[in-house]
């Protein structure tokens, strides 16, 4: 342990970077400090780059543990995608944050914090914490075999999403001319559900009709001909972009609602489309995830 009060202020950071440039890969060291050293992991990754992994073992009142690993050659970090596939439980936290795992599953936490402002030493600290807390999750979709987790993606969130659509375009319609004049942003609220319900029932369908056929068939016969294959490719694509689109309709209807904050003048209709809505978007947060970031990859490597 390297215990950092010890040290002069101007010899502080240059030891630091002594010990770590020391380092054979995959090992580390864990310094001892008497205040938050977050300054230090920001000037790591401006003079080192992404080589290296942040701990914190211990966080004050009076006392700051951390953990510096350097990485093995070609050790990158995992994506926002691979992390909520591994954990699911971990998209609790990219949600809180605001963090797009379903959609933009393919870039980094480090990434995603960059582009949105965010203190990236502060969100992957909850994430480790998520890894210190027991698991009482029985939905281990990552070791599901991929014709099957197709059908259960049919068989959930297809289905609560047909069962649930037609009443929520119903709602937002009265709603709207209900309660449109004191809330005119009820009028953007209707047309992103339409524009939602629209596009998820094509896409829907879709993948019930082309896309899921294609990858059982590809389950079933591994030596199944490269047009298929590719064929499957190009879909894949195609229905990433469209979840690109919609997720870019919830976050706005998400905002226009203040997160599905009922007013206090709304009747039950109102707050009834409310709670709707919010069950909707949660539903699709996990249906576009077990698509964009466990079914749709394997079913490329097949």
């Amino acid at each position: 342990m390297l215990d950092v009060t010890k040290l002069e202020p101007k010899r502080k950071h240059p030891t630091i970077f002594e010990h770590f440039d020391n380092l054979k890969e995959g090992e580390y060291f864990v310094i001892h400090n008497d205040h938050d050293p977050k300054p230090l992991y920001y000037q790591m990754l401006g003079e080192r780059g992404n080589v290296f992994s942040w701990e914190y073992l211990e966080q004050g009142p009076k006392w700051w543990k951390v953990k510096i690993r350097k990485r093995k050659a070609g050790e990158e970090d995992a994506t926002l995608g691979e992390i909520a596939a591994r954990d699911l439980r971990k998209a609790q936290v990219f949600k809180k944050y605001g963090l797009d795992f379903y959609c933009k599953g393919k870039k980094t936490v480090k990434e995603l914090c960059a582009e949105k402002g965010l203190d990236v030493t502060k969100v992957e600290q909850e994430l480790q914490q998520v890894d210190k807390e027991q698991s009482h999750s029985s939905m281990r979709y990552n070791d599901w075999s991929l014709d099957f987790l197709a059908d259960f993606i049919v068989n959930t969130h297809h289905s609560f999403a047909k069962k649930n659509l037609p009443d929520i375009q119903t709602y937002a319609a009265k709603v709207f001319e209900v309660h449109g004049a004191s809330h005119p942003e009820l009028k953007k609220v209707h047309e992103l559900v339409e524009f939602i319900s629209n596009n998820l029932s094509i896409n829907m369908a879709n993948e019930e009709q082309e896309l899921f056929p294609k990858i059982k068939q590809l389950v079933k016969d591994k030596t199944a001909p490269q047009t298929l294959r590719e064929s499957l490719k190009a879909e894949i694509t195609a229905t990433e972009n469209e979840h690109k689109v919609l997720s870019r309709y919830l976050q706005d209807l998400h905002q226009e609602t203040k997160a599905y904050s009922v007013p206090q003048d709304a009747c039950a209709s109102y707050t009834l489309l409310y709670n709707l809505l919010k069950a909707l978007e949660e539903d699709l947060f996990l249906h576009l995830h077990l698509e964009n970031n466990i079914l749709f990859p394997k079913a490329l490597k097949l």
